[in-house]
């Protein structure tokens, strides 16, 4: 629970980077004050962040490969990060199960978006997994 947790804080911190513009650290020092996680959690959380900006340029050519008839700024900015933050997961940490991440993804989507967003975000990270050889 406690990396659904960072994963749920990641992406707050990840939307207000994206949508309000603010700067990575300030963003996820907010959303961190907001409730406690545990040490290991919040070190997870932070490398989601920080890894997620890194990697933004090769995550987002992945995205948008398989966001058939979406550009990239089209797609809600909660399901364009959470993509964002599964991605770079699934690209960098081969220790967590594939099944997991999309799992997660999808329960952060119909969480902050709705149940088609859920769809959504499972059907372009399936197709992104084969790509990746997950």
């Amino acid at each position: 629970m406690q990396r659904r947790e960072a994963r749920t804080k990641a992406l707050q911190a990840l939307f207000a980077v994206d949508v309000g513009r603010m700067m990575p650290e300030q963003a996820l020092e907010e959303v961190l004050a907001e409730g406690e996680l545990a040490p290991g959690a919040e070190d997870f959380a932070r490398d989601l962040v920080f890894g997620t900006i890194k990697a933004r340029e090769e995550v987002d050519a992945i995205i948008s490969k398989y966001a058939i008839g979406w550009r990239l700024e089209r797609l809600a900015a909660v399901d364009r990060n959470i993509l964002r933050m599964a991605l770079y997961e699934m690209k960098h940490h081969p220790e967590t199960p594939v099944s997991v991440i999309i799992n997660e993804a999808i329960e952060l989507a119909k969480t902050f978006n709705n149940e088609e967003a859920g769809k959504f975000v499972n059907g372009l990270l399936d197709s992104a997994r084969k790509e990746l050889g997950r």
